[in-house]
């Protein structure tokens, strides 16, 4: 029973609980019921409130003309009230083509006089005078914005962009508002204009200029302009309102550089489109303003971090060129230091974000190179109208007046103080002049020399770090700013002259002491010093030998041997003292940009000499001609110990010591490679050695199957050779030297022949590669072979007459191809008729178009006319002016490089692997030359002779042997003796190190006597020499040799004259291929 009770109670409390839920449920559904009915009259209500307020807008603002062809204008109030109910239905989408009619009707109506029609005059009534001022804004604000979604490339947009543009100028400015003209009115001008920067005001706090930015970017950033001048005009002179009123508020000019001069190329643009705005820049010192904020590091700061590194360029490129469009006597005060400091270290900030490789984390930057930040692509059309405003900077009057004309007239004033030996002529002997005035410099070393801390060396120092900033930034544009500097009104040399001025010898002893006391080169002294030696090594790569040693002007042989006497005294130094860190020497500008500049004069003195003897050595005196040379043994003794220094000194700077000491080092890197190899006789008791067979007839043939493929270390080692006759029977001497010598000989003989079409010979009989050498069947494996045989010669020390063009022997040392090498240099080595031609054009007077070149090269290869095009399309482009230099170093780098690069791959291959080209660095071209072909001096027959062995039963007191030198010495011309001496030993040219150094030995033997009756240079010998020879006298014999031994075999004769005949006829009669 209970339990029925108790199932009855729940059920009927679960009953109330449903029913109280159902009747939340009607509240709830009513309550929905009349929110949606209540949404949909208010949404329909505000339908028809906004069709009828669009319906009265349309009738009211119609675009009707009347009879006069204007817009009938409606009372203003009435307008007001319009617009008023309008603002309130105001929607973007739907309403921009009305909003475009309003604001032509508004611009319409400030032509009005009358108080009733002008839209200004519902301005004059109190009781409407600040709901107007709201409304305007609001107008106007929604103008501005519609801005933001315009495309100027776009016609239609463009229309629209300039109605807004004018509404916009209109109702900020008071100046064209007819009312106003009414005399009654002039009394609310100045509060008009008050109530204009108030509106303008609004517009700037709604972003005002990031719409201009966005405007302006879209307009000027292209290729082809998209904005018209007038629109370019009144965004620009909006933009400049603000400002105005505001009497250049620290505030709004930083909106103004951040918004509107960063926009890419604004000031060129505006110079050539719109010539009153430039007007307007420059009357209201916007420059000026512009540097004083600027000048603050929090304001830079400020400004430089509000913008991406691209549009910071930008801003920087407008103000340079706003610097050259400015008055020049508000400049004069401004380029030091207001002018220098701000582009200094705006250029600083741009670099923050270049970075010195390229990986995949940085973009291509075409001025600034590998970037950090990606590039905007709405900048890269704009590139090329910022790279020629950053030209200004170098080009044009801000050099001139920045640093051309106070160098100028630091010059002028010590020019005036010049000793007169310095200008004085002496004759044609220029090294004779240099020692002059170098001594004339020794004797005023007391003189007053300006300080490296003056305020005037301060001052150049600052604006040169100025500059070299712009080259570490603006990578891209590097050749540019060297070309712009190098040739702007005799900077380059008035900087030298200001250099001059700093101590003897170009200030050595203060930079020597100032690097000292800032061993991390970060003084402006330094940049100084590291622009003009940038400068000068561009100059001095793009100067042709007219320039350079006839024309001499600016500068003259006697500059450059100075100038090379610094800085080969300044690096030596300061490497010898440890004012450079070793190890991280290679990345220190200063030194790299120095060393730079003394290895291209250098190797331009190799090329033709202009310095005196021994001025490349280092040298204990200060002054530049007293050759107190340094202490060989002590620099080798400091290489033994492994100092860094002098590893450094003879890496970077071999030519400090004399060139005999470099060939004994050279030789010793030989000897210590063999002996680590076990190729020496001290390393290894019997030397590994390798045996070939070669056929009198076949000697290339042979030599290239049996050695090509054989590894280097192998090569390295001894090569025996066994000749075979043309019998098929071997010749003796398989365990000579001098057998593999004869080998080498023949071989390099053969290979060389220019008829085997491997190598061409010059005018001047020098040899480099063919480019037809690709007739020749595996030509690239006999380029090969030929570095690797070559290179075995001079791993052995056997001099070889194998006179090659100098620009072939650069190559394959190691000196060509940089990027400050000069092709055009060395051109005269290879063809001096196509080098003089291509002088002529660069020096052309004319417009060289008159020679109707272009960019490519016809040449006759086997009857067929081939034209090669220097660049894509070269025959097609046209050289001219503006273009004839890149066009002379294009000719010439095809000339030596293009057409024979394989070839010389190839040999350099071979050559450098027997040679270590570490080794090579330590000669110059002609001193690689030497190496291989002998010194090219004088015959020393006194140092022959006493190096002479002798056999046979001669001997040095000899009658014939007497003869003979006497002979060589009186009668012989200096040809004659080389001739001798090819004819002894193959090569006419005398050892690098002497005769002692000649390997076999050189020796006279009488041919009367046999082998095996000789026992050499001994009594016995002599003494059964003389029962031996046979007096009668041999005329019909001539004196013979055997090179492989540098044996000369020589009849005993009974006369001098019969000897000096036959000897003369021997040598002159040397059958073979002559290679000079």
């Amino acid at each position: 029973m209970f339990r029925t009770e108790e199932s009855s109670k729940g059920s009927f409390l679960q009953q109330t609980k449903a029913a109280r839920e159902e009747r939340a449920n009607e509240k709830r559904r009513e309550a929905a019921i009349t929110y949606i009915q209540a949404n949909v009259r208010g949404w329909l209500a505000r339908i028809r409130f906004t069709k009828t307020i669009l319906e009265d807008y349309d009738t009211i603002l119609t675009e009707e003309l009347n009879t006069e062809g204007t817009v009938q204008l409606k009372p203003a109030l009435q307008v007001y009230k319009l617009i008023s109910k309008f603002l309130l239905i105001y929607k973007k989408e739907r309403d921009e083509k009305r909003l475009e009619r309003l604001c032509r009707y508004l611009v319409q109506t400030l032509d009005s006089e009358s108080l009733k029609l002008s839209y200004v005059g519902v301005a004059l009534n109190k009781d409407y005078s600040i709901s107007w001022i709201s409304q305007m804004k609001s107008v106007l604000h929604h103008c501005l914005s519609g801005l933001e979604d315009l495309r100027p490339d776009r016609l239609s947009d463009h229309k629209s962009i300039l109605l807004r543009l004018h509404t916009l100028v209109s109702f900020t400015s008071a100046g064209t508002w007819a009312i106003l003209r009414v005399k009654t009115m002039e009394k609310f001008r100045n509060g008009m204009n008050q109530l204009c920067a108030n509106i303008m005001g609004h517009l700037v706090n709604c972003g005002f200029y990031v719409v201009m930015k966005v405007l302006l970017v879209r307009g000027l950033g292209r290729a082809t302009i998209a904005l018209k001048p007038v629109a370019l005009s009144a965004a620009v002179t909006l933009s400049l309102r603000p400002l105005i009123s505001s009497q250049m508020s620290d505030k709004l000019v930083s909106m103004f550089l951040i918004n509107v001069c960063s926009v890419p190329a604004l000031i060129h643009h505006l110079n050539v489109m719109s010539p009153e705005c430039i007007s307007a820049l420059t009357s209201h010192n916007l420059f000026t303003r512009s540097l004083e904020l600027l000048n603050s590091e929090q304001n830079l700061r400020i400004v430089f971090n509000a913008l991406e590194g691209n549009y910071a360029l930008c801003l920087l490129a407008n103000l340079i060129q706003l610097a050259n469009i400015e008055r020049d006597e508000v400049l004069k005060d401004l380029y030091f230091p207001s002018f220098t400091f701000v582009v200094t270290r705006m250029l600083e900030a741009c670099q923050q974000y270049v970075v010195a490789k390229q990986s995949n984390l940085t973009y291509w930057h075409p001025v600034l190179g590998c970037f950090a930040q990606s590039v905007d692509t709405t900048l890269q059309q704009a590139i090329p109208h910022v790279k020629l405003q950053l030209a200004c900077l170098w080009n044009g009057k801000i050099v001139s007046q920045l640093i051309g004309s106070p160098l100028s007239e630091l010059v002028e004033k010590e020019m005036q103080y010049q000793p007169d030996q310095q200008s004085t002529s002496i004759g044609t002997n220029i090294f004779r002049r240099a020692f002059l005035e170098a001594r004339t410099n020794r004797n005023n070393s007391n003189k007053n020399y300006r300080k490296l801390g003056s305020p005037e060396a301060t001052r150049i120092a600052l604006i040169c770090s100025l500059y070299q900033t712009a080259l570490h930034t603006l990578t891209q544009m590097k050749l540019d700013i060297l070309t712009g500097l190098c040739y702007q009104d005799k900077f380059l040399y008035h900087m030298w002259l200001f250099l001059c001025t700093l101590g003897p010898y170009c200030g050595l002893k203060a930079f020597l002491d100032h690097l000292a006391a800032n061993t991390k080169c970060t003084a402006p002294e330094f940049q100084m010093l590291i622009l003009f030696a940038d400068c000068m090594t561009h100059y001095v790569t793009i100067l042709d030998d007219m320039e350079m040693y006839e024309q001499q002007f600016p500068f003259k042989l006697s500059d450059f041997i100075t100038m090379s006497y610094f800085l080969n005294q300044f690096l030596y130094k300061a490497v010898l003292n440890n004012l450079f860190d070793v190890k991280t020497v290679s990345s220190n500008p200063l030194f790299t940009s120095l060393h730079t500049l003394l290895m291209a004069l250098y190797r331009r003195d190799c090329r033709r000499t202009f310095c005196p003897d021994g001025h490349w050595l280092a040298k204990l005196s200060i002054y530049a001609y007293n050759y107190y040379e340094v202490r060989v043994s002590g620099f080798l003794a400091d290489l033994e110990k492994g100092r860094r220094g002098a590893a450094l000194l003879l890496s970077k700077m071999p030519h400090v010591i004399p060139h005999s000491e470099r060939v004994v080092l050279f030789r010793k890197h030989v000897s210590d490679e063999k002996a680590v190899l076990g190729l020496t006789v001290s390393a290894c008791n019997s030397p590994p050695s390798t045996l070939i067979a070669v056929h009198r007839s076949r000697i290339v043939e042979d030599g290239y199957r049996q050695l090509a493929m054989l590894p280097s270390q192998a090569l390295k080692g001894v090569i025996r050779v066994r000749f075979v006759n043309e019998q098929g029977l071997d010749e003796a001497g398989i365990d000579q030297d001098g057998v593999f010598k004869e080998f080498l000989e023949e071989t390099i003989k053969r290979v060389f022949d220019p008829s085997l079409n491997l190598f061409r010979a010059t005018t001047e009989n020098r040899l480099y590669p063919s480019p037809t050498s690709s007739m020749q069947e595996n030509h690239l494996q006999l380029f090969e072979f030929v570095g690797r045989m070559l290179g075995k010669a001079v791993y052995e020390g056997i001099v070889v007459d194998v006179p090659f063009a100098s620009f072939f022997v650069s190559q394959f040392s190691g000196q060509a191809g940089g990027a400050l090498y000069s092709w055009l240099d060395e051109l005269a080595s290879l063809d001096r008729d196509l080098y003089r031609s291509l002088t002529l054009v660069k020096h052309f007077k004319g417009d060289v178009r008159q020679l109707e070149l272009t960019f490519s090269l016809d040449e006759d290869v086997l009857g067929k006319l081939v034209t090669h095009e220097l660049v894509p399309g070269g025959r097609a482009v046209p050289v001219t002016n503006q273009s004839k230099i890149n066009y002379i170093h294009l000719m010439a780098h095809f000339r030596m490089h293009t057409q024979i690069k394989d070839q010389t791959s190839a040999f350099i291959k071979g050559f450098r692997s027997i040679i270590n080209p570490d080794w090579l660095s330590l000669f110059s071209t002609p001193e690689l030359q030497r190496l291989i072909s002998g010194d090219n001096v004088p015959l020393d027959l006194k140092d022959l002779r006493r190096h002479t062995q002798y056999y046979g039963g001669f001997h040095d007191s000899h009658r014939v042997v007497c003869w003979l030198w006497d002979i060589l010495e009186k009668d012989f011309s200096e040809e004659e003796r080389g001739l001798f001496l090819k004819f002894v030993t193959s090569c006419s040219k005398s050892p690098l190190l002497g005769f002692a150094h000649l390997e076999p030995p050189f020796s006279i033997r009488c041919v009367e006597v046999g082998d095996d009756e000789d026992t050499g240079d001994t009594i016995g010998s002599v003494i059964r020499g003389f029962f031996t020879i046979r007096k009668k006298d041999p005329q019909n014999r001539l004196p013979t040799s055997s090179t492989c031994f540098n044996l000369l075999k020589l009849p005993n004769y009974q006369k001098k004259s019969t000897l000096r005949e036959k000897l003369r006829y021997a040598v002159t009669s040397n059958t073979g291929f002559e290679l000079s």
